[in-house]
């Protein structure tokens, strides 16, 4: 039973980090209805631009300012994400208004090789580490019930933290704030928001840069566990899946997407694995959101799309 729990506990954790990125898609695709292909991409340009600036910063101040040198290197990635939101709205989506959902995918996929580009000639290619200060030793749980206790890592339950905050906060803007009223009426009807007087490049502005706020929060995390490097932005299509499973309008969709994948990838490896010569973890995830697909293609809690001729 302790060995049970712990792999669930595992899957858990894992299933946060994937709802972390599924959480970028969703954001976008909820407030503009562009399903941003460039989600990984920004994952990466984040997660690098807090690494090498946290460096930075740290040569700067000195190694017992660590604490400091995070702070301001958040700080200035944040804007460098807000940034890369006007440049995307003012170069891209200005000129795509009331385009069909192809031509913005990709138009996605462009920025995706962009921000590969640009964030391999601002950074560097090199792998990097990020020392936010989350604690990576594991701890033992319940010693009481089980013979050696339930291994838990304490980095992913603070990460788990971080996440279910985040989602909280993003909730709470998109059904209470009117900011928020304003991105779902953009994402359901361009030209109807417009002529109601939603300015809608500044929405455009605002989603992207909470997206990019999502995407470095992510990359730290990532970041904190992994290292950064560039097979970071293939962390986009872990995510898929996840995305699928939840719902492309849904927050708290994704938050279960993530958990549910998550869980099944560890308990299929560890107890069909053994049959199958293993494997399944990898192709676990696709599978589960082909069976969606087929059968519930708006996800668990996806809004049913309805067309009226």
């Amino acid at each position: 039973m302790g060995s049970f729990l712990e792999t669930v506990i595992g899957g858990l954790m894992s299933g946060m980090l994937y709802a972390l990125v599924a959480l970028g898609f969703v954001l976008i695709f909820k407030a503009s209805g562009v399903f941003n292909f460039a989600q990984g991409a920004m994952v990466l340009i984040a997660a690098l631009a807090m690494a090498r600036f946290s460096e930075w910063f740290g040569t700067w101040l000195g190694g017992d300012q660590l604490w400091l040198a995070n702070v301001l290197a958040f700080i200035v990635s944040a804007l460098f994400m807000w940034l890369i939101a006007v440049l995307v709205e003012r170069y891209v989506l200005r000129h795509l208004v009331n385009q069909e959902a192809t031509t913005l995918l990709m138009a996605t996929i462009g920025i995706t090789y962009f921000l590969d580009g640009i964030g391999q000639i601002m950074f560097g290619s090199s792998v990097y580490s990020i020392d936010v200060g989350m604690p990576k030793d594991p701890v033992f749980l319940m010693e009481s019930l089980f013979d050696g206790g339930v291994l838990v890592s304490l980095e992913d339950l603070t990460a788990a933290g971080v996440a279910a905050v985040l989602v909280a906060l993003l909730a709470f803007f998109f059904q209470y704030t009117s900011v928020g009223r304003a991105l779902r009426a953009v994402a359901d009807d361009h030209q109807a928001a417009q002529s109601v007087g939603i300015p809608l490049n500044r929405i455009w502005i605002v989603v992207w840069t909470v997206a990019g706020l999502v995407a470095l929060v992510t990359g730290i995390i990532w970041g904190s566990k992994f290292g950064v490097q560039f097979t970071l932005s293939t962390a986009a299509l872990r995510a898929l899946p996840v995305v699928i499973l939840g719902g492309l309008t849904s927050i708290p969709g994704a938050i279960v997407g993530g958990l549910i994948i998550g869980v099944g990838e560890k308990l299929s490896e560890v107890y069909l694995g053994p049959f199958v010569g293993g494997g399944i973890e990898i192709w676990f995830a696709y599978m589960l959101a082909l069976v969606f697909l087929l059968f519930r293609p708006q996800g668990l809690f996806g809004e049913k799309i309805i067309d009226r001729v």
